[in-house]
């Protein structure tokens, strides 16, 4: 099988520029598109070292990783919030429309709760699905507002995550089309500590979705 094509670009975003990372499946049409965002320590190389681009893109999907606004490669954009408040929903919209992303499966781990939820919760129409992986911010947010979103969801922590793993999992179980992936014996950054069992885990999600 062709090895997937990973290409490095710059995209302008409300007037600045971000770095990201998108990776093609060899031949076929992509099945889906995934937007991968990342914790504070990371950036979209985690995605690129973990195997996680070349998982997706090997399996059909196109898969794009941005560095977020002041870290990274993308580090002299200046983020639209401070780290820890949930950022304007049109920031991430504003990323999905000059990628060309269409509706797509956000996987949004720690750090960049701050950005999906907001926009989960006002345009649910540009996740196909959503991934959280012990993300922060979702203390922000009601049961209620919760509870409206129909999008399926697989919430993803380490049993080690005393602190954002159990928290988000016990916000974001309102989400109605919820599942649950645990990876045993794995911290905060828990794809890092277990990336078998966490691509083993995204994949059978994303060949449930229609």
């Amino acid at each position: 099988m062709a090895a997937p094509r990973v290409t490095e670009s710059t995209v302008t975003v409300q007037g600045q520029s971000l770095f990201y990372r998108r990776a093609e499946p060899a031949q076929a049409v992509p099945r889906l598109t995934v937007l991968l965002l990342h914790g504070i320590r990371f950036s979209s190389e985690t995605w690129l070292q973990v195997g996680t681009l070349a998982t997706l893109a090997e399996n059909g999907y196109r898969a794009v990783a941005i560095d977020l606004p002041g870290l990274g490669r993308s580090k002299d954009a200046v983020a639209p919030a401070p780290v820890g408040q949930p950022a304007p929903a049109a920031f991430l919209k504003a990323v999905s429309e000059a990628l060309d992303l269409g509706p797509a499966v956000v996987i949004s781990p720690s750090l960049s709760g701050m950005y999906s939820l907001p926009c989960l919760l006002e345009h649910s129409q540009l996740f196909k699905a959503y991934v959280p992986v012990a993300p922060i911010c979702t203390e922000k947010f009601t049961a209620q507002q919760y509870a409206q979103i129909k999008t399926p969801t697989l919430i993803v922590y380490g049993d080690q995550d005393a602190e954002l793993g159990q928290t988000s999992l016990n916000n974001l179980k309102h989400l109605p089309e919820h599942q649950v992936l645990l990876l045993q014996g794995a911290g905060h950054a828990c794809y890092l500590d277990k990336p078998n069992e966490w691509h083993r885990g995204l994949l059978d999600f994303l060949q449930q979705l229609k």
